[in-house]
């Protein structure tokens, strides 16, 4: 998961368990204190007969949860369960202190409806950030209105409202990154973005700068940047960034981002270069807003000279803007 709620299949896993009769709880993290092994959001799914997938504590508590799990299948009552990790226990996960957490379990056909699990899912296979929002005084449940909690959607932050009674567990679509341009850059900058939680794909229409020789293992496709992106899908949680200096292969990129709502694009090249690169969005019909969405030169100012310091600060002003709206 990442420590990023909705990069893993445990919705989907618990409700395959349920329709395959074998009973299914969701046990999801919903507060901590101190050095809690797994953040808030973070989800266990547990069969009737005792099959895991996933984490709530990274071991420490989690025989415990199945256990309550397994109770809640047999009564059909979801509960809060708080749990104190030792140091001890952090130690043996990797931190250095304990902490305290609270994990909400709820069994699946009892209270949260296996119809309401099947929407979230498909929601999710869509793509589509979904808030699921449970109240754990009345455990009633349902999914936020569009639009609502953007802040921690941004932040892709789970927890409870102020009066701490209604839990929301923000479910963002993975993190997706178009590269265009396999330049040097690029090598650095693929695998930075997938060490934060990108899956990157690379897109170059110039073979032999876009090889599996140059880039092992990464996803990259030939097709010229416009065809590839429509292939691709551009969406709200897609960072797009363009690296030749050259107008054909860049331009075409830039305008299919400047036409989507995607969060980031970003643009290599010096202020001059920018200029160039305006004007002729202008000349495309481009709105002075649409292309004021455009960062460039490319990355936080923070005096990078080398391919893989420029790719610091390329993925250092990605995260500004996709947590706080602005770099």
């Amino acid at each position: 998961m990442a420590d990023t709620p909705g990069f893993d299949d445990i919705p989907e896993t618990a409700l395959a368990w349920h329709r395959a009769g074998r009973g299914a709880a969701l046990a999801t993290v919903v507060q901590t204190w101190g050095s809690a092994p797994r953040p808030v959001g973070s989800q266990l799914a547990i069969s009737g007969d005792a099959e895991l997938a996933g984490s709530v504590s990274g071991g420490c508590v989690e025989g415990a949860v199945v256990a309550e799990a397994l109770d809640a299948l047999e009564d059909g009552q979801s509960r809060i369960l708080e749990y104190g990790v030792t140091d001890d226990e952090a130690f043996a996960v990797g931190l250095a202190c304990g902490g305290t957490i609270r994990i909400m379990v709820e069994p699946i056909g009892a209270g949260f409806e296996a119809d309401m699990l099947e929407d979230l899912t498909q929601r999710r296979a869509l793509r589509q950030p979904v808030a699921y929002q449970v109240d754990t005084t009345t455990w009633q449940r349902g999914f936020a209105a569009d639009g609502a909690e953007a802040d921690r959607f941004r932040a892709d932050r789970s927890g409870f409202d102020e009066e701490g009674r209604v839990f929301t567990a923000i479910h963002n679509p993975p993190l997706r990154m178009a590269v265009v341009g396999a330049v040097h850059i690029a090598q650095p900058l693929v695998v930075m973005a997938r060490l934060a939680g990108y899956d990157p794909v690379l897109i170059d229409p110039r073979e032999a700068f876009g090889s599996q020789a140059r880039f092992p293992g990464e996803t990259i496709s030939h097709d010229w940047p416009d065809e590839a992106l429509d292939a691709w899908g551009i969406d709200a949680r897609s960072a797009i960034v363009t690296l030749t200096h050259d107008p054909k292969i860049d331009d075409p990129a830039i305008a299919r981002a400047l036409a989507s709502d995607c969060f980031y694009i970003g643009c290599l090249g010096s202020t001059r270069t920018h200029a160039k690169r305006v004007k002729r969005m202008q000349e495309a019909g481009f709105t002075p807003a649409q292309i004021g969405r455009l960062h460039a030169p490319v990355g936080l100012d923070i005096g990078a000279k080398s391919p893989a310091e420029i790719a610091i600060s390329v993925m250092a002003q990605i995260t500004a803007v996709l947590r706080r709206g602005t770099a």
